[in-house]
């Protein structure tokens, strides 16, 4: 009974973690424009929240071995609130940069504890429940995420302090269960390298993967307002890309574990690149058009960061797996800091379809790649399963590593 209140109160944390600082996001880009941001401003924003999330992935396992998962969560959620609060005190849109750094780091943080804390946790038996549990979790929340600003004014101090709010709330079910802290394990050793000696296919899909998805989430807010959208159907316009990416996740898995890998990856990619056409054309045939639009983009690039997980991890041994998982993690922080300032730049030159235009460019290449790669070598016969991966800290490998194997 005591781990099901342990996991219970886990995955409340996530909930409230979510709504808080993965609402910050679309609010800022919101409240940006509101306040007369530059669109490149605006990319800053996005970008700095994934200096912030690289910091704290890197930090946080040192800092949990220092005071322990409790305080460190404490530390976490800290930052994260002070980030949020912040923004009342100033419209500068740099020192809006610098508090999206420590919500960052807050969101990388919060979860490598939570998943150190649940994979010390899980057993045998339990260990399939609280993964599927935590997967519904993590993405249900999400999509809260996303919803959340359509009833939030922008550029508003009750905006900003009820997303602080839930953040500090998200302190309470982790630090008052009474279920013992587990033992904190040691950091796992970051070697980007290995990530490419295993498979470089897999390393240029997740700069891709991080490429789409952070662009879209940091950004899109614009594109949204660019092309007609009011406030509360960017919100829907946000959710619709993070519900097909969540739906495309059963049949990708089931085509990824069937099929070479590769030809999943090379063709997921075509359809992203068709997904970004139809987004581009959607955009002048009214709100339900651009809200299938952004089912599709989310449905057909979201899965792959996952499908690029998977076949990195076939020619992997078990021992290196948590590395692995790390190193990965590692590449897609460098793109989805990149991919925010870049795509606004490209919108503010170009024009709102700039953005897709960028994400289609990034996936014919990885199309370009992905049949080179396939000269290079075979697909291994045996082969690791299919497992939705996600993107919230270098330390997910422990608890995926199972998974894989099983």
């Amino acid at each position: 009974m005591r781990t099901i209140i342990s996991f219970a109160a886990l995955f409340l944390s996530v909930i409230l973690l979510q709504l808080s600082t993965g609402g910050v996001g679309p609010l800022d880009a919101i409240s940006g424009l509101t306040l007369d941001f530059t669109t490149e401003q605006i990319g800053l924003l996005g970008s700095a929240h994934f200096v912030g999330f690289f910091i704290g992935c890197w930090w946080a396992p040192r800092l949990m071995g220092s005071v322990g998962h409790s305080r460190a969560f404490a530390v976490c959620t800290a930052l994260g609130a002070m980030g949020l609060i912040g923004h009342t005190l100033t419209d500068n849109p740099y020192a809006w940069a610098g508090l999206r750094i420590a919500s960052g780091t807050c969101v990388a943080g919060a979860y490598t504890v939570i998943e150190a804390w649940l994979n010390a946790k899980v057993t045998n038996e339990s260990r399939g429940r609280a993964m599927g549990t935590y997967r519904i979790v993590d993405m249900g929340g999400s999509l809260c995420a996303q919803l959340i600003i359509a009833v939030l004014p922008p550029a508003s101090y009750v905006s900003y302090n009820l997303l602080a709010i839930l953040c500090c709330a998200a302190l309470l079910p982790l630090t008052l269960t009474r279920a013992s802290q587990p033992e904190t394990p040691d950091a796992p050793r970051l070697k980007p390298k290995l990530a490419w000696s295993s498979s470089p296919l897999a390393v240029a899909g997740v700069i891709v993967a991080a490429l789409s998805s952070a662009s879209f989430r940091m950004v899109g807010p614009v594109y949204g307002q660019e092309v007609g959208l009011g406030v509360d159907q960017i919100a829907f316009f946000l959710a619709a890309f993070v519900l097909g990416g969540a739906m495309a996740q059963y049949p990708m898995g089931w085509l990824a574990d069937k099929y070479d890998r590769r030809w999943v990856l090379i063709w997921l990619s075509a359809a992203a690149v068709l997904s970004c056409g139809i987004t581009m054309v959607a955009s002048g045939t009214g709100t339900v058009g651009v809200m299938l639009a952004a089912w599709v983009f989310g449905f057909t690039t979201f899965p792959i960061f996952s499908v690029s997980s998977a076949h990195a991890n076939d020619f992997a041994t078990t021992e290196q797996r948590v590395e692995l998982s790390a190193a990965l993690m590692f590449w897609y922080a460098l793109g989805a800091i990149a991919s925010p300032y870049i795509s606004s730049t490209l919108i503010q030159q170009f024009g709102p379809g700039a953005l897709f235009a960028f994400v289609a460019l990034g996936h014919l290449g990885l199309i370009v790649f992905g049949l080179a790669r396939m000269r290079s070598r075979p697909t291994p016969e045996e082969r690791t399963n299919y497992v939705y991966a996600p993107r919230t800290s270098f330390t997910i490998g422990r608890l995926l590593k199972r998974s894989r194997e099983d």
